[in-house]
Formats: structure tokens, C-alpha cells, sequence
């Protein structure tokens, strides 16, 4: 079974936002991670080469014999927008979704442009909910 790529570093989380070549984003990611802290009590650390993960959890896919770490929460800022993942999806989360503001989803990833363009109170309600829902899942550490 391969290895997976993403995987916990020790680079520095500064370091790495301190390259984002997008002031906006930068800026935003700044914020990002003191949200993140705030809501999940993890500190921010880098996985592989762009991911800004919180806490992990350890899984097995039911597809394949596939099974690893991956952070319990996270962002990363891609040169097309941020990307929040929220790891559960967001089935249960439809009656945040519709309050948070201008953003588009994907299975387990929320897009935003900049963090202006949606109401911050409600991403840390998906956060925290997202963060306990993984917990009663799986196995995780901070």
C-alpha cells in the first residue's frame, strides 16, 4: 500500500503563511488560524506542503485498504480561494451553510474567497460542530 503524501511536518505554519504571495489571503490566514485555535483549543501545524491542520484523527477507508492520519479540521489558501475542510461534510450543516454568506462546498471542503464575505460567528459554529461530530467518530489527538 502506498504512502500517503499529506502528511504531518514540522514546517513552520508563520513561515509557510508568511509566503502566501496574496495579501488578502495572507491576511485572512492570519486570521484563520487564531479562529481555528480559538474554536478547536489545537494548535495550527502544516501538513505536507500548503495544509494548515488542527488535531488529527486516524482512518480506514471502506473502499480500500487505504488508512492513515489526517488533520480533524483545517484550511488551506489556494491561489483560487481558501479552502476550510470540514471533514465531515455537510449534510447535517445545511442551516449553517445557508446563514455563513457568499461561499461554494464541495463534499468535505468550503470555499471562500475572503473571510469579509462571510459572517464569522457561523464558521466557528461549523467548526465546533464539525470538530465534535469527528471526535465522536473517530480516534484523535490534538
Amino acid at each position: 500500500m502506498a504512502e500517503l503524501k499529506t502528511q504531518k511536518t514540522k514546517a513552520s505554519v508563520k513561515k509557510f503563511i508568511a509566503s502566501v504571495e496574496n495579501e488578502q489571503k495572507r491576511k485572512d490566514s492570519e486570521e484563520l488560524v487564531k479562529i481555528f485555535e480559538e474554536v478547536t483549543k489545537m494548535k495550527a501545524t502544516m501538513w505536507g506542503a500548503s495544509i494548515i491542520g488542527f488535531g488529527s484523527y486516524h482512518y480506514k477507508s471502506e473502499r480500500s485498504k487505504q488508512e492513515g492520519d489526517w488533520p480533524l479540521t483545517g484550511f488551506s489558501p489556494r491561489k483560487q480561494n481558501l479552502t476550510i475542510y470540514i471533514m465531515p461534510g455537510f449534510k447535517e450543516h445545511q442551516d449553517l451553510l445557508a446563514k455563513l454568506g457568499k461561499h461554494k462546498h464541495s463534499v468535505s471542503c468550503l470555499y471562500i474567497n475572503k473571510l469579509s464575505d462571510i459572517d464569522i460567528k457561523i464558521l466557528k459554529k461549523l467548526i465546533k460542530q464539525s470538530v465534535t461530530e469527528m471526535k465522536n467518530r473517530y480516534e484523535t489527538t490534538n
